[in-house]
């Protein structure tokens, strides 16, 4: 094994396929930083310029597009507040306070940082453990995928401060979206309201740019006429990379389990970042002995968030190569770059493969140096984002998310979601309901239905969730967690209630 993965990384050195990782990786970056510009829309822009290639030197690319994407799409989450790209939506929640407070360079870094190292401790599991995660995987029926789904959706109540019963409601809003336009297993309309478009439901993509972007630029305005701007030119833009790396390093356990949450899920198919993000977000919360702090701009929530996403490449790319089954849909459009080029993936194909798989191995490794170089020298420039006055910054922030809205399906229809989410995330902050909850209902309610479909459809035995032993294990750590959050949510209360007993 050790023999050919040195063979790999010696071929990856080469001129004819390093050049074209280390293009697809600052394509990755940039698209990844763009709030609207998702990975797989960049990837997709990507794969027509691969097919002359050799396979190697396509899929080498697209690795570079991913493993950057997955990278960049921290710049904009702390800079702005707006998560370049689903999988950064936790990243908005400590990065962008901590960039507010004066410290955008810091916030940047322990982002950068903690997604290398999350992407290289996932290297280590795709080269060495491909064949026992695949193989848990295969466990995993529509009961095993119902129970991870609720799993996930019951990490709402974690991620409330005010009010668990709003964060709850935020969470339930976020399902309901999902189940506008076509029931997806049988076809049926489902309150269209007689509207063509929305039959295809709503694409998630402007919800979350609207709810996000829209939201946040209304508040900082209404906040600005209030008080006129000063620009910020007094910004911390040097950082002590020696000190951002001992706080991530004084953090072994944090670092570790976060990186495992983001292989597990990137293992099980048609799961992908986001919920890998928002799952490791919401366990450095629980595990925390400070939990009231996050959200305020502390560096473990940085870190679990950005060490789970880069490892969930590594998972995705597992599935891929042992099975055939793409983790995303990023890894779908690699799938077909290997079938356009007449190669089968599955359980054959390292064997049979040898070459191209440890070849793509070394890309995936070799990708992460690359983007920290790329980032060395251009983040400097980035880093002047936060100096940019917000009169110049909102109007071009807000058209590129519309461009980037109108990009997916080159239909107005999308911009109205966009807007319609916009000022609907607007009222939810401006009545005291959380976004978290909503965007990872939206994210998951239509897995959480159509597994559940799935489910009663082979067996309509209800008994099967709690007797199928990874689907209770499951459930009953959904019960845990919310049980955890209540207990944490009233330990908070009574503290806050405590000082300010001692205050008075």
């Amino acid at each position: 094994m050790f023999e050919l993965l040195g063979a790999g990384l010696a071929d990856m050195m080469q001129v004819k396929y390093l050049v074209p990782l280390f293009v697809g990786t600052l394509v990755g970056v940039v698209g990844g930083a763009l709030p609207g510009i998702t990975i797989t829309m960049t990837v997709i822009v990507v794969l027509p310029f691969t097919f002359g290639l050799e396979p190697l030197q396509g899929l080498a690319c697209m690795i570079g597009v991913y493993v950057g994407g997955e990278t960049g799409g921290l710049i904009t989450s702390c800079l702005l507040g707006i998560p370049g790209k689903p999988s950064a939506v936790a990243t908005t929640f400590d990065g962008f306070p901590m960039a507010r407070k004066g410290e955008p360079g810091r916030a940047l870094w322990i982002g950068i940082w903690a997604s290398i190292f999350g992407g290289l401790l996932g290297a280590i599991v795709l080269v060495a453990a491909t064949g026992p995660l695949a193989q848990l995987a295969l466990q995993f029926g529509p009961w095993e995928y119902f129970a991870l789904f609720v799993l996930a959706l019951s990490m709402v109540a974690g991620l409330v401060e005010s009010s668990l019963l709003k964060g709850l409601l935020s969470g339930a809003l976020g399902c309901v979206v999902t189940i506008l336009g076509n029931d997806p297993v049988m076809g049926q309309p489902r309150l269209t309201l007689g509207i063509g478009w929305l039959e295809g439901g709503i694409p998630f993509l402007p919800v979350l740019i609207g709810v996000f972007a829209f939201a946040q630029i209304m508040s900082d305005v209404e906040r600005f006429s209030r008080t006129p701007e000063a620009v910020n030119t007094a910004v911390n833009l040097v950082v002590s990379h020696a000190k951002v790396l001992a706080e991530i390093l004084a953090r072994p356990f944090l670092l570790l389990w976060s990186t495992f949450i983001g292989l597990v899920i990137g293992v099980l198919p048609a799961i992908g970042g986001s919920a890998a993000n928002m799952l490791a977000y919401d366990q450095a919360k629980k595990f925390s002995k400070r939990p009231e702090k996050f959200g305020t701009g502390i560096p473990e929530g940085i870190i679990a968030s950005e060490a789970s996403n880069n490892a969930n490449v590594a998972g995705s790319l597992v599935t891929i190569m042992a099975f055939g089954i793409p983790g995303d849909a990023v890894t779908a459009v690699m799938l077909g770059a290997l079938t356009i080029h007449g190669i089968q993936s599955g359980p054959l194909f390292i064997s049979q493969n040898a070459p191209l798989a440890y070849g793509m191995f070394a890309a995936y490794i070799l990708a992460h140096p690359l983007v920290l170089i790329l980032l060395f020298l251009g983040v400097r420039w980035v880093l002047r984002i936060v100096t940019v006055p917000k009169s110049i910054l909102f109007p071009v922030v807000l058209v590129l998310c519309v461009v980037g809205a109108y990009a997916l399906g080159n239909a107005m229809a999308t911009v109205y979601v966009l807007l319609a989410s916009g000022v609907f995330g607007y009222l939810m902050v401006k009545f005291g309901f959380p976004l978290a909850p909503f965007i990872l209902g939206v994210i998951l309610g239509d897995q959480i239905e159509i597994n559940l479909v799935r489910s009663l459809m082979t067996d309509s035995d209800l008994w099967l969730f709690v007797t199928r032993p990874i689907s209770a294990l499951l459930l009953a750590m959904a019960v845990g967690s919310i049980v955890l959050s209540v207990w944490q949510h009233r330990r908070m209360q009574k503290r806050a209630a405590t000082e300010g007993a001692a205050d008075f």
